[in-house]
């Protein structure tokens, strides 16, 4: 590993206190220029004796404003002991998780990985824009009919055009077939700059793209493009479960990740992580936000740098071996909850090794989807419910489904 390491909580402690006594104390200080301040004293106690071991809720307290991108250089220097924190944070997440080359990569904690997602399509529609001259009715968004909503929410901010290219009913894999036709209608549209969407586990179904299936295709059909994986479910899970994944900046055709840390890694909502590598990040630079220190490269400027300390927090505290086992019981609850969906002969779709197993619902009694809260794909008309394995979701939560099934599959016999 690089920098990613198991730490104590003695460690940890030490290490976010330090950060929050090089940041800006409101109340110990001269400071009048800033519109913040630490959350309101009137409310929220700031000497309460438990704070001084809890340094998540400290640092909540203290209100750390990380307004920007701290792996570019320059920042608001009010925050920095934070800052360094969250530094580290990217470091941990594009290296040690991602196999890119050290400090190779530039990112920020966003507030979610439909930010994330955004961050990225705005970067790529601003660099076809600047590289190529290109118009924006010129450049398109193309990513499978699995993909998350944020792409076409991007597409409707942006004022960009989106192609979803149908999947596979049997894997939800785009296929070859499939795509090249999607880039002869694109390119018949007067398309010539191409954003790609390759999933690392979907929402719905976990089910995960062959990176080397866009770009071989865009690069045959002679497209200019840039190629952004959603990681924003699977990023903290499918890299550990296949560490030999193309998925990752090991893969030179990839240019940024989304993760999202209030998903797998349980940190508060409100934190994804967005990821890209170095010589990119300027073309989303806000020139205007001329007094902020350093400027702003983000979509949501002003964040909390709680979030970001809550994530290094968390992995520090459980260090790479750790967060293997992690993935692995999770892997071992998914393995059995899948033997009894195959001995009960119900149709469902699991990527290998992943924790999301979706069954169809024509086998699914509604009332077992109600009583075990099922996610459907459609709440009007699902064909689809999926079960996700959490950390909560031990195996005394799956028996009773497991059960349930059992039953409803007697009665029907």
């Amino acid at each position: 590993m690089h920098i990613w390491k198991k730490r104590s909580k003695e460690d940890i402690k030490k290490r976010v206190f330090d950060g929050l006594k090089n940041n800006i104390n409101f109340y110990d200080s001269n400071i009048l220029g800033l519109p913040g301040s630490h959350l309101d004293r009137q409310v929220f106690h700031q000497n309460a004796d438990f704070l001084s071991n809890a340094p998540f809720l400290s640092t909540l307290i203290h209100n750390p404003n990380h307004i920007g991108c701290h792996t570019l250089g320059k920042s608001e220097s009010f925050f920095r002991g934070t800052q360094e924190i969250e530094r580290e944070l990217i470091e941990i997440c594009a290296v040690d998780i991602l196999n890119a080359a050290p400090q190779s990569c530039d990112g920020y904690v966003a507030s979610g990985g439909t930010e994330a997602n955004m961050q990225a399509i705005w970067i790529y529609r601003n660099f076809f824009k600047a590289t190529y001259q290109a118009n924006v009715d010129e450049i398109a968004i193309v990513c499978s009919a699995d993909s998350h909503y944020s792409m076409a929410k991007a597409a409707n901010v942006l004022g960009l055009s989106i192609y979803f290219v149908p999947v596979t009913e049997s894997d939800r894999s785009v296929t070859q077939e499939h795509l090249n036709h999607t880039l002869e209608q694109l390119k018949a549209a007067g398309k010539k700059y191409v954003i790609a969407i390759a999933n690392m586990m979907t929402t719905m179904f976990g089910s995960v793209d062959d990176p080397s299936r866009y770009t071989n295709a865009l690069e045959a059909h002679q497209l200019p493009y840039k190629l952004h994986v959603d990681g924003a479910y699977g990023g903290f899970y499918w890299p550990f479960a296949h560490p030999n994944s193309p998925l990752s900046f090991a893969n030179e055709k990839i240019s940024s990740v989304t993760l999202d840390a209030h998903k797998m890694v349980q940190a508060p909502y409100g934190t994804g992580v967005f990821l890209i590598r170095k010589g990119l990040m300027q073309y989303a630079n806000t020139q205007e936000a001329s007094y902020v220190e350093g400027e702003d490269y983000t979509l949501i400027g002003s964040r909390s740098g709680a979030n970001a300390v809550a994530v290094w927090m968390i992995l520090s505290t459980y260090g790479p071996y750790g967060w293997r086992e992690k993935v692995l019981v999770l892997k071992n609850r998914a393995d059995q909850l899948e033997a009894t969906i195959n001995a009960l002969n119900i149709p469902y779709f699991r990527s290998p090794e992943s924790n999301i197993l979706t069954m169809k619902s024509s086998h699914i009694a509604p009332e077992i989807a109600r009583t075990f809260g099922l996610v459907p794909d459609n709440h009007n008309n699902p064909k689809w419910y999926k079960v996700v394995i959490m950390d909560h979701v031990t195996m005394e939560h799956l028996l009773p489904l497991e059960s349930a099934l059992h039953q409803a599959q007697g009665s029907l016999a």
